[in-house]
């Protein structure tokens, strides 16, 4: 190895300790300081959508965006330059993100109607995730989602069984109030419906007659009987989820399974666990 190939060689390691390191100083300062670029460019986005600020600093703001961009930009060259598999990188979760949310910026300057597209750069804020090494608490949302699935077929028996409710009282409320008090159709009636099931209550439409009133009472009666069933539904499904991920690890000791994953003893004697 030649002497140019081996400067290239440190240049890229000590990028690598600074960029993708977590453990070292200088590497902690590089973090923080993309945090902090991170969250101020996505307060920018956010107050620039507020006109009165937009017409008095936009100007200000385009510019200080843009330097967040042009900085984004630059990370991300330096983190496909020093990477060990750059293929790997560019195609992993935290490679999109960190290219998709400075991608917009550009298409902007190409396509001037995609200025839509800039809400995009919102999706920075994932980017909170490497720094804050948030991915370790992704499992726990696998653990969610999974429950939501396997509840799937419950809550959704759950829904059918809400809407024929929704259906017959929207038609009972169309031939009671009628037209007259602002139940025009049965849809008009089914929005009604729905509003006063889930406790919302605009109070755009309101029934007038004191049968419809009576109805109305009724549907916010049923509403607060209901809204808790699905709540009961997806809880059980968590629950019996975490009793199929306990670890199944067996105390040579007590003879005592179902320790936590990341469980080093037992949780009965205190004996330590074989490791997995």
């Amino acid at each position: 190895m030649n002497t140019e190939e081996k400067s290239d060689t440190q240049l890229k390691q000590t990028l690598r300790n600074v960029i993708f390191g977590t453990e070292t100083p200088q590497g902690k300062r590089f973090d923080i300081i993309l945090m902090i670029c991170i969250v101020l460019s996505v307060v920018l986005i956010f107050i620039d959508t507020i006109e009165s600020i937009n017409q008095q600093y936009g100007e200000l703001i385009n510019i200080a965006e843009w330097s967040f961009t042009v900085l984004f930009t630059v990370e991300y060259i330096l983190r496909l330059y020093c990477s060990l598999n750059r293929i790997h990188y560019a195609r992993s979760f935290f490679g999109i993100v960190d290219l998709v949310s400075i991608l917009p910026s550009y298409l902007g300057l190409i396509f001037p109607g995609a200025n839509v597209a800039l809400a995009l750069r919102v999706l920075r804020l994932f980017r909170v995730f490497r720094v804050l090494k948030l991915m370790r608490y992704l499992r726990d949302g696998h653990l969610l989602l999974k429950a939501m699935v396997q509840s799937s077929r419950k809550v959704f028996m759950f829904f059918f069984s809400v809407s024929l409710i929704i259906m017959v009282l929207s038609v009972i409320m169309y031939v009671v109030e009628g037209p007259n008090n602002g139940f025009t159709s049965i849809p008009k009636s089914m929005y009604w419906t729905v509003v006063t099931i889930t406790t919302v209550g605009y109070g755009d439409i309101t029934p007038q007659t004191p049968l419809g009133q009576g109805i109305a009472a009724l549907t916010m009666l049923i509403g607060y009987s209901i809204i808790a069933i699905p709540t009961g539904i997806l809880t059980a499904e968590i629950s019996h989820e975490m009793v199929r991920t306990r670890d199944l690890r067996k105390c040579s000791n007590c003879g005592k399974k179902g320790h936590d994953n990341d469980a080093d003893y037992c949780n009965h004697c205190g004996s330590e666990l074989e490791k997995l």
